[in-house]
């Protein structure tokens, strides 16, 4: 059974954690305008090339992990402009359970991990997922098209994976063990693009 390997990578992150904290709103140069994909399947930039059917993709799989989430909960999460939820007043809780915003909340690694070991990774799952989202609305709004699949499209194909792979691996078919280790391997890959991302930023 893998899921340890998984928690074991979902706890290497939390070491780099500071990484993808340089994603702040301390530049001038961002702005708080939000530009959101909703109804767009795909992005809508010059057709052709490797980077546009990597956005159509990235896109597409945040659109289609997005619809199978409840509405209260897509009500909660929708990103929101810089400030409305989180200023120089905000205290720890409440930036612990803050929506997304655009640009990004900052997030001190100390902050990350006092989230995360009391609620043993659950709280981390949501700050992949802010993170996630917010990277990919400030890429959209900056340039219509994006490099991540976003909070939805990088968590949730890793949840539905655990909670479908667990049982069926409990159950001794292969192809439960087959759908965790997928699911480590598609979280994993998404955390090292997302450091990737947050680098270019910061340079």
């Amino acid at each position: 059974m893998r899921v340890p390997i998984v928690t074991r990578l979902l706890l290497a992150s939390l070491v780099s954690a500071g990484i993808v904290n340089g994603f702040t709103r301390t530049s001038a140069s961002l702005s708080p305008r939000l530009t959101t994909s909703k109804s767009n399947l795909f992005a809508k930039g010059d057709e052709g090339g490797l980077e546009d059917s990597i956005s159509d993709f990235c896109i597409g799989t945040n659109n289609f992990w997005r619809g199978l989430v409840i509405e209260p909960v897509r009500t909660y999460v929708e990103t929101r402009p810089a400030g409305t939820n989180v200023n120089e007043g905000t205290n720890a809780l409440q930036i612990l359970t803050s929506p997304p915003e655009v640009p990004g909340i900052p997030r001190p690694v100390w902050l990350t991990i006092a989230g995360s070991v009391p609620t043993l990774l659950g709280w981390y799952g949501y700050y992949k997922f802010s993170a996630e989202e917010e990277l990919f609305q400030y890429e959209l709004q900056e340039s219509g098209k994006v490099s991540g699949a976003g909070g939805y499209g990088t968590l949730f194909p890793f949840v539905y994976g655990v909670l479908i792979g667990f049982p069926l691996s409990l159950l001794h078919i292969p192809l439960g063990e087959t759908i965790v280790q997928l699911s480590g391997a598609w979280i994993l890959a998404s955390q090292l693009n997302l450091y990737r991302r947050g680098n270019e930023m910061c340079t």
